[in-house]
């Protein structure tokens, strides 16, 4: 699938390092810099990027993920929805006997 993005040449390639990914030159600094590299990582990130600029990108990206979700069959949906139905059922059913319980006790032990 990289290949066919390389191919059509839209410019989305996926970055082949992690310092790519961060923005950042893989290789080595520059040789004729004096400062010790640093001006080679500085000149190097991207541009300052407005507000909506930033949602824009956010948005895109929580799209490509929901298209990863494997979403749930209308079958499973109904499934689990049962299943937690029960289970929260169950739980208040629990809960509400042991309040019971512990209610009748402190009742019998300090009186009316």
């Amino acid at each position: 699938m990289t290949e066919e993005r390389e191919a059509r040449g839209n410019g989305r390639e996926r970055p082949s390092t992690a310092a790519d990914r961060r923005g950042r030159r893989s290789g080595p600094a520059p040789t004729g810099d004096t400062r010790g590299g640093r001006a080679a990582v500085r000149e190097a990130r991207p541009a300052r990027v407005s507000p909506f600029g930033k949602l824009a990108r956010f948005l895109r990206e929580v799209v490509a993920e929901l298209r990863k979700v494997i979403w749930p069959t209308r079958n499973q949906l109904v499934t689990y929805t049962i299943v937690v139905l029960v289970f929260v059922s169950f739980m208040v059913a629990l809960v509400w006997l042991l309040d019971f319980v512990f209610a009748q006790g402190v009742m019998y032990l300090f009186g009316t």
